[in-house]
């Protein structure tokens, strides 16, 4: 880390759009290339009549599937979009109570939503919530960086790297984020 963060201490994590959107998004976004992603997300939120607040679950939710299909989405992604804005639509998720909430509760709410495993949950504290202490094990890019900035380019097990990560805490999440620009300087966002 002394060696990462005077080369990127300039640029900061930000929040960016609302919890719904945010998450939406990281579902488009699944398994395809960032240009993809972005042209999926252009059709489906002009489709859903998405306006400068953002999108609504209740803009979704009165989409036919058929209609989310020619956005380019997958059926799996289809469904999956559906369901997080049922979850969202019916208050099944605590959006109010995040803040006050711990993370591990936040992960168990957002992961019984279809499309969201454990990783898009850990993306969804650190970039939306900016929850500091966030270590996302499952992140390949974070095991590949700790392997060479603390291993010497060796391959680094999820032990391992949560061993490295106990020294960052309680800042788990601003050294995930220093790694992942020692990989790639261009912050990604969500």
């Amino acid at each position: 880390m002394k060696r990462l963060i005077p080369r990127y201490g300039d640029a900061r994590l930000q929040s960016r759009g609302d919890a719904f959107t945010t998450l939406a998004r990281s579902i488009v976004g699944q398994q395809i290339s960032v240009k993809a992603a972005q042209s999926v997300w252009t059709r489906f939120s002009a489709l859903a009549a998405a306006d400068q607040e953002g999108l609504r679950p209740a803009q979704v939710l009165v989409l036919p599937h058929s209609t989310l299909r020619e956005a380019g989405l997958s059926a799996r992604k289809a469904e999956y979009l559906l369901d997080l804005a049922g979850h969202f639509d019916r208050g099944s998720v605590h959006v109010q109570q995040w803040e006050q909430m711990e993370d591990e509760a936040i992960i168990t709410e957002l992961v019984a939503i279809r499309g969201i495993g454990r990783w898009t949950a850990e993306m969804f504290l650190i970039f939306h919530l900016l929850r500091p202490n966030v270590l996302p094990l499952d992140d390949v890019g974070l095991l590949r960086g700790i392997s060479l900035s603390y291993f010497s380019g060796e391959p680094v097990s999820r032990a391992e790297a949560r061993e490295v990560g106990e020294a960052w805490a309680p800042y788990r999440s601003v050294a995930t984020w220093y790694i992942w620009r020692s990989l790639d300087p261009l912050p990604v966002e969500y």
